[in-house]
């Protein structure tokens, strides 16, 4: 490689905030492996660290992006060999490490996993931390059946349904047989949805309002992207023994419930987090794409930008005003 390469640059200088797009030298990078990179994406926590550090970012400069992929150019462990493509989502780069927004980076050797067969460095980032987290949730709620050995599961609400992790939450969960029920502000994507898997979309304005302690059972179980009142409102409406899977907060930090639906109906919370995730079961994840994806309805819902152009974007993620995933190529 060069001893430059093309990468964004946040950096903050007492009151003022900056983010750039410069030439950045290779000595900066740390870790055990390098890799040249081919993609990266844009989610949620990227958007609020590309904002002002999301709080996330303590250190600067700093080079954003919690996930890429791309093939490995030099490694000093036997773990990965030159030309081997590999993929990272979260584990904290791009907030105490130099990240994916990037045309290179050195990473630790435990934070990468190979790609599948069948997986493309595109592929991967369409996926990245959003579909990483939608299967976990999937699997969250497929615990019902399997760990817990409750009834089959039938009805599952996503909330957030058009967002990067709600919407491949949607297929995932219509792929495994359940009747999914969308929850979207976005009416105009019902039939995005539908195509996903959706059996059936509820416009979010039935969530926004007072959560009853006990609601009507209704869902055997629920991925909620958002968090806030709908999410208390979700709860609620989950039947005895049901999951919820809950893993965003763009719709607020405080959860306006009580322990009614936790003790007469033994409703399960399950946070779900996707970066402090053992390599082992971030492998086995990845594994179960293939089964699972459909990349060929999700392509429709893909755009795909350069860094110049993901600097104009990510202020649009943090006011709702985006949907499906957001892929950006650093070689652009």
């Amino acid at each position: 490689m060069s001893e430059t390469f093309k990468a964004i640059v946040i950096n903050q200088k007492g009151e003022n905030f900056s983010r750039e797009i410069k030439e950045v030298n290779k000595n900066i990078l740390e870790g055990d492996v390098l890799v040249k990179i081919d993609y990266s994406d844009l989610n949620y926590k990227d958007a609020l660290i590309l904002n002002n550090g999301g709080k996330l970012v303590k250190e600067f400069p700093r080079i954003p992006g919690i996930d890429f992929s791309g093939k490995v150019v030099e490694s000093n462990t036997d773990s990965f060999k030159k030309d081997e493509e590999v993929i990272i989502t979260g584990c904290r780069v791009g907030e105490i490490s130099h990240g994916g927004y990037s045309q290179y980076a050195k990473v630790k050797k435990d934070f990468l996993v190979k790609s599948p067969k069948g997986i493309s460095t595109k592929q991967a980032m369409i996926l990245g931390t959003a579909g990483f987290t939608s299967l976990m949730c999937a699997f969250a709620i497929k615990a019902r059946e399997e760990i817990l050995l409750g009834e089959k599961i039938k009805d599952v609400l996503v909330t957030g349904a058009t967002g990067g992790v709600g919407s491949i939450a949607v297929m995932v969960l219509s792929k495994l047989g359940y009747n999914v029920t969308a929850v979207t502000g976005k009416m105009d994507k019902t039939e995005s949805l539908k195509k996903l898997g959706a059996t059936s979309v509820i416009d979010r304005k039935e969530f926004e309002g007072e959560p009853k302690l006990l609601g009507k059972s209704i869902w055997d179980g629920v991925v909620d992207t958002v968090g806030g009142n709908i999410l208390a409102h979700a709860i609620s409406q989950t039947k005895h023994s049901g999951i919820v899977a809950a893993c965003g907060n763009a719709g607020g930090i405080k959860l306006n419930t009580s322990v009614m639906p936790f003790i007469l109906r033994g409703v399960k919370l399950w946070g779900i987090d996707s970066v402090a995730v053992s390599k082992k079961r971030r492998e086995f994840v990845w594994s179960q794409v293939l089964n699972l994806i459909d990349f060929n309805i999700i392509n429709e819902n893909v755009k795909v930008v350069s860094m110049e152009e993901l600097l104009n974007i990510f202020p649009k993620m943090l006011k709702g005003q985006t949907s499906g995933r957001i892929v950006v190529d650093v070689n652009k």
